[in-house]
């Protein structure tokens, strides 16, 4: 690791690793010093990252690994879907893969849980490294394991939890990502403020203009305090049985928007930003947080160049449509919607609501 990189440890016993953030990471064989060894590795990538990076990665580990094979899948979230994780099969299958390959996921959350997912599934198990390329991935999706496929009727409903053995956040990576990706993962940069710290709440809406300028030392700290936060939460509750939940603020609204729109058309960011205005108008209206706080989210969301309305899914029963698609949240118990709400700044709560006061908060909140 050089002097410019720093790292960030998740502690899950057996299954602890490294996040590594720096500015060319990619390029450097140390990086993936502490890999297993094994005769061959598959990079996992799209049609438009794996022309930017794929050969440097595949550069940076051939010392490694005698044998690098690549697969490369379509791009967009509309291909989080069965027929395209079928594709890394074949790819392993064909090659002859054993379970001692090593995977890398090349990419952004689309590739990384796919990539995650056909890891934890073949051959029962094979190792696997995040290599994300957004800033989304690099502050959430890459990290603590969670992997998945969508289903028509719900975003990442099959899945399964699998970590991985390094995470390697590039901060090069970010210069070519469009800046409607970047504003998309900011989204999830800023929940950390209202679920956990509001310190970095404050440092956000300070920061807010050098981030979307892509100021490297800005993005440093942003990620690294993003990680940071999302190892403690992991390291407590790593299969989501509590604690970790309250890293779905936002997402309960957000996922319905996802699915109710049609995978891709909002990006995920996109309706993670709205389900955060969503998630904290109803947590005013429960009482646990005062209109000011909901201003001032609304106001950091929109600076970050990211929607805060939800769309209407349904003309005749727009707030139906949302709890119907909300009830298959993974949260949702015995049929009862439960939200990541805000029990005051820099804390979070996972509870249910009546359905006319969430009805009462998509109707000002969505359209």
């Amino acid at each position: 690791m050089s002097s410019r990189e720093e790292c960030v440890s998740i502690d899950l016993e057996g299954r602890s690793y490294n996040i590594v953030v720096g500015a060319g990471s990619l390029h450097a064989a140390t990086t993936f010093e502490g890999l297993p060894s094994a005769h061959a590795a598959l990079i996992v990538s799209n049609t438009t990252i794996a022309p930017l990076y794929a050969a440097t990665l595949r550069s940076a580990i051939k010392s490694r690994f005698p044998v690098v094979h690549e697969v490369l899948l379509p791009d967009g979230e509309a291909y989080k879907n069965w027929e395209t994780l079928q594709l890394i099969f074949d790819a392993l299958l064909s090659n002859a893969c054993d379970r001692k390959t090593v995977l890398f996921a090349l990419g952004g959350g689309v590739v990384g849980d796919m990539t995650g997912f056909a890891a934890a599934s073949y051959m029962r198990g094979v190792p696997f490294v995040q290599v994300p390329t957004t800033l989304l991935a690099q502050v959430d999706s890459s990290v603590g394991g969670k992997t998945a496929i969508n289903h028509p009727q719900g975003k990442n409903m099959i899945g399964a939890f699998y970590q991985p053995r390094l995470v390697v956040c590039d901060l090069a990576t970010l210069d070519s990502l469009p800046l409607r990706e970047l504003s998309a993962g900011l989204a999830e940069v800023i929940k950390y403020g209202p679920i956990a710290d509001v310190d970095f709440l404050d440092w956000l809406e300070s920061s807010i203009e050098d981030l979307l300028a892509r100021d490297r030392t800005a993005l440093a700290h942003a990620v690294r305090r993003s990680c940071e936060i999302k190892a403690w939460v992991v390291s407590q509750d790593e299969k989501e049985t509590g604690l970790r939940a309250i890293l779905n603020f936002g997402h309960t609204f957000g996922h319905a928007i996802e699915a109710g729109m049609g995978y891709g058309v909002w990006l995920h960011g996109e309706g993670v930003a709205a389900g955060m205005v969503l998630a904290a108008g109803l947590s005013r209206r429960l009482g646990l947080v005062d209109a000011a706080f909901v201003e001032r989210l609304t106001a950091l969301i929109a600076r970050a160049g990211l929607p805060t309305k939800g769309p209407v899914l349904d003309a005749a029963d727009n707030a139906g449509r949302y709890l119907e698609l909300m009830r298959i949240d993974k949260k949702s118990e015995g049929g009862e919607i439960r939200f990541v709400l805000i029990d005051g700044p820099g804390k979070a709560v996972v509870r249910a609501a009546p359905d006319a006061l969430v009805r009462e908060v998509i109707d000002a909140c969505c359209g």
